[in-house]
């Protein structure tokens, strides 16, 4: 249900969003789904482009560490083939039920080209090593917010401006995945009616087996790919510098939606189950603070028991905005 944040903006960051919303406002107003085939075109031009890089298949061997430490090597291709192509070898069970790989120790979206030779792992959702179930988890709740922002901006009518902000760090603590947003609603309180047509776009959504897409791109290019929205153009610089080159952001792509995250994320939209819209906050500034909670697919509670979690993600996650 709605509440009221104990934070509010800072004097300067007020000011940065009236400049930018200036700059902004003088920008053609285009409907949500304009705004998602442009970016999805320049999406699909610059993955293209980098694969048309690769001039000749190169061959990498991963060896995949399976049960009671059996181990298979696979003949892959460099930068084309992923843990999911490798899974497609291995067996239908691993592929449909592969969250995400551990790639030489280090957790890897399964749809992420393997750059190198490499020992692979492909972990599930219920994993019996107590740190790859905390990543895990982890790498699930970050994806639920990604979806929540996705559903979140292509529900609401078209005279009603969206413009989503950022989702915090996953922390499973928390008791629900978020994603904050400004709307064009100053005194909108959510009825039961609208959480309930939230949490039904958003478990169509995930039906429909979107794959999770990484592209590590220019900065100058995502700046392009968000030129609609004030907010990530905002935090696009800063994201980049943190990169290795200090130019590079990542993006992912799901299904007509691309947004900003480091990642990982999980396979597929459709590894996520049973899914409820817990709250939804009112901030400041027009900004509300959505917050989900969800399981995964292969997980299943009765009504009782799924209620107790959702009365908990009701609360307010009190963590402030992403602020360049």
């Amino acid at each position: 249900m709605a509440g009221t944040a104990r934070f509010s903006f800072s004097s300067t960051f007020s000011r940065k969003l009236s400049s930018l919303s200036n700059v902004h406002a003088n920008l053609p107003k285009l409907r949500i789904d304009e705004i998602r085939g442009k970016r999805v075109s320049i999406f699909e031009k610059e993955y293209k482009r980098q694969q048309a890089l690769i001039s000749r298949l190169e061959k990498i061997e991963v060896t995949y560490q399976g049960l009671n430490n059996e181990s298979t090597t696979l003949v892959m291709n460099k930068g084309v083939s992923t843990p999911y192509n490798c899974a497609q070898h291995i067996g239908e069970l691993q592929m449909k039920r592969s969250v995400v790989a551990e790639v030489n120790g280090q957790i890897w979206d399964m749809h992420r080209p393997i750059e190198d030779n490499c020992s692979l792992k492909l972990i599930h959702m219920k994993p019996e090593d107590p740190h790859q179930a905390s990543l895990v988890n982890k790498t699930f709740w970050r994806s639920c917010s990604f979806l929540l922002g996705a559903v979140v901006e292509g529900i609401f009518q078209d005279e009603i401006s969206v413009m989503l902000h950022s989702f915090p760090p996953a922390n499973i603590r928390s008791g629900s995945f978020v994603y904050d947003v400004q709307l064009s609603l100053d005194t909108w309180t959510p009825s039961q009616s609208d959480f309930r047509q939230i949490a039904a776009a958003f478990q169509k959504f995930v039906r429909k087996e979107h794959p999770f897409q990484r592209l590590d791109i220019d900065s100058s290019l995502a700046l392009k790919i968000f030129e609609d929205n004030i907010f990530k153009t905002e935090q696009i610089p800063h994201i980049a510098s943190k990169s290795s080159s200090g130019r590079s952001v990542t993006v992912y792509r799901v299904g007509d939606h691309i947004d900003i995250s480091r990642g990982p994320m999980i396979a597929s939209s459709n590894l996520v189950g049973r899914c409820s819209i817990a709250a939804i906050h009112k901030l400041d500034s027009g900004f509300y603070r959505f917050q989900g909670v969800a399981l995964p697919s292969e997980i299943y509670l009765n009504h009782f028991a799924f209620g107790i979690i959702e009365s908990r993600a009701r609360k307010l996650v009190m963590t402030h905005l992403f602020r360049a």
